[in-house]
């Protein structure tokens, strides 16, 4: 049965060796007759302009009776079939183009999300066969079972697989490959130097906004690629021709060179120049570039000190954040902040400290308090109101570091601690190295004269007990 479906020439051979012939017909079977199915199609010209028929000939094939029959027998036995067959009618699936709501694939999803932690390398490595192309990938990165699936095997396989393959996908898939790596934080430096190496090859063919995806993954991971020698100067050459193409674009890929402590500064020049700021200031998305633009000019301030162009307009300076994360919002219940809040709240009092404090250039802080020589909690009460921390409407002021320095100063005995409190997202998977956004952000604090006091969340989850807290 497998070298008559594999000989098939025609879906209608293909649909009636399965459909007439049940009795010898098994599980193996199914995912076979559906690649097939998948390759014929490819090879069908597409009907002329006008032929009064839209569906095309996917469409037409999956409203033959025949292929309900197939369909049907696939949903009724699915149960019996063994991992393999399961992953792989369920990858045949998406590269047929079956819809995500069809029963079919929601019967394998269902049946494959209930097997996950049967399934074994050779089951997930369907995923990224030999056979894999952009459409099969795009439908499976797409998948909520694709979402679901994090587990490390998986992305051994991935990493095995993308290096061999990269140069045949489009930039478009392989931008979903860069959204699920960063989306699940995953600190693999064999997917993330293929990422980089596609990237250098094809940078010049791609726009700002494909970029941007492509680069992402590499500050929120905190990572800088093996090639990041040849891979950064090219960047900075794309931008500078393509800066004012997309604004949004070019300040998102400069925040992610920035979180890397790589500065462009011939990039800089033309982003703080008048005529970018005019373009940026009639936009729709002016206020998210501003925040962008502010906290670039704040990193220059604190970390870029030999940089002698332009500087954002004080005009144009607002807080880069205004309120906590909404990734820290979404995983409040899941934090470890409420515990150290009620053991703060029990040692040292609700008028020793203040919780979610945003400070410029607009960071906020879980905890902040403030801390003589002796290493004595202060009540705010003790601490100059105007020392407390900025309000979150101030200006970002030109020189943020010299004000702090200067404001501890002038208090002499006393000096700001920010307790952090470092939830499992903060970090990369199953990684001690924080994202990107976070460890810059605690570069700046550092560097604008707080003391950091870190709380990872693999010792706060031994605490047993608010006494232990």
């Amino acid at each position: 049965m497998k070298r008559l479906i594999e000989r098939s020439r025609s879906v209608g051979e293909v649909l009636r060796w399965v459909t007439q012939n049940p009795g010898k017909v098994s599980a193996s079977h199914y995912p076979i007759a559906l690649h097939k199915l998948g390759q014929l199609l490819q090879q069908q010209p597409a009907p002329p302009m006008g032929a009064g028929d839209s569906r095309g000939p996917a469409g037409q094939v999956l409203e033959q009776p025949e292929f309900h029959v197939l369909c049907q027998a696939i949903v009724s036995g699915c149960a019996k079939f063994d991992n393999f067959s399961i992953v792989n009618c369920l990858y045949a699936a998406a590269a047929l183009g079956l819809p995500g709501e069809s029963p079919l694939v929601r019967v394998l999803e269902d049946e494959s999300r209930s097997r996950l932690g049967r399934f074994n390398q050779k089951d997930v490595s369907m995923v990224f066969s030999s056979e894999a192309n952009n459409k099969a990938l795009e439908a499976i990165f797409s998948s909520q079972l694709f979402y679901e699936n994090r587990q490390e095997r998986f992305i051994r396989s991935m990493a095995e697989w993308l290096p061999r393959k990269a140069e045949n996908l489009t930039p478009y898939t392989m931008a979903l490959i860069a959204k699920y790596v960063a989306r699940h934080r995953l600190r693999e430096p064999r997917l993330l130097d293929t990422i980089a190496n596609f990237l250098l090859k094809r940078g010049e063919q791609l726009d700002s906004k494909v970029i941007q995806k492509l680069v992402f993954p590499f500050s929120r991971m905190n990572y800088r690629p093996s090639n990041h020698g040849e891979l950064f100067p090219k960047l900075e050459a794309i931008l500078e021709q393509k800066a004012g193409s997309s604004p949004l674009a070019t300040v998102n890929i400069l925040m992610s060179m920035f979180q890397l402590s790589h500065f462009p500064q011939t990039v800089l020049h033309q982003v703080f120049s008048p005529g970018f700021i005019t373009n940026v200031m009639s936009s729709p998305y002016a206020l998210i570039v501003r925040r962008y633009l502010s906290l670039l000019d704040a990193a220059v301030e604190l970390e870029f000190r030999e940089y002698s162009g332009p500087r954002l307009d004080p005009r144009y300076r607002v807080l880069m954040f205004e309120h906590a994360l909404t990734a820290d919002e979404a995983n409040r219940k899941y934090s470890y902040k409420g515990l150290v809040a009620e053991a703060l709240r029990q040692l040292v009092g609700e008028e020793c400290y203040r919780q979610d404090e945003v400070l410029p250039p607009g960071y906020c802080t879980d905890f902040l308090l403030w801390i003589n020589r002796s290493g004595t909690v202060l009540p705010l009460s003790r601490v100059p109101a105007a020392s407390r921390a900025p309000p979150a409407t101030s200006p970002v002021t030109m020189s943020l570091r010299s004000s702090v320095l200067a404001l501890t100063s002038d208090l002499q005995d006393f000096a700001p601690v920010v307790l952090s409190v470092n939830d499992k997202w903060h970090y990369c998977q199953n990684s001690d190295i924080l994202v990107g956004s976070r460890a810059m952000r605690d570069r700046h604090l550092r560097l604008l004269g707080y003391c950091l006091v870190q709380l990872p969340y693999t010792e706060l989850e031994k605490v047993s007990g608010i006494e232990e807290a």
